[in-house]
């Protein structure tokens, strides 16, 4: 469909929480086709209509040799006790990571584009994508979850990347 501008941080609009979608029409179809050109474009392996201004609840995620997958209005109902780190990053913060300590196993209940509810288990990085958006979903923006020592340093660094 088409490559939408990303919102970058620290825009106001990433701390917002998105409204739950109430339509699955056409225009939630081509929103979530557009989430996938502007993830693909960038790079990234997940995205949500946040990043691009668009206050709903709605993720995008293609981890690496897999098909993009939609999710609309999830919601984790279940998390493991046992963590794990990764790294993570953001399309509206491109270029800086830091290890993000998650839930291991996850269970995320959504709806399909065509308003089907849904639930799926998920275990390693698409445990950690589907937690991290649904993060941004609820505007908590990734460097939330780091301590303030590491959070200012990945600030320090986006802010010498995006000099001119």
């Amino acid at each position: 469909m088409a490559v939408r501008p990303i919102l970058r941080f620290p825009d106001r609009r990433l701390r917002l929480a998105a409204a739950p979608v109430q339509e699955f029409d056409d225009g939630l179809r081509a929103l979530a086709a557009d989430l996938a050109d502007t993830m693909a474009a960038a790079q990234g392996i997940g995205i949500t209509a946040p990043h691009i201004g668009t206050a709903l609840r709605v993720v995008v995620i293609a981890l690496p040799g897999s098909a993009a997958l939609t999710y609309v209005n999830p919601e984790i109902g279940w998390q493991s006790e046992d963590r794990v780190r990764h790294p993570e990053g953001s399309v509206s913060m491109p270029g800086v990571t830091d290890e993000v300590e998650r839930a291991a196993r996850v269970r995320v209940g959504y709806r399909s584009l065509d308003g089907d509810e849904r639930a799926d288990d998920a275990d390693g990085l698409l445990a950690i994508c589907l937690q991290h958006e649904i993060d941004q979903l609820n505007g908590i923006f990734w460097l939330d979850r780091l301590s303030r020592l590491r959070r200012d340093r990945v600030i320090k660094r986006f802010e010498k990347l995006s000099r001119p």
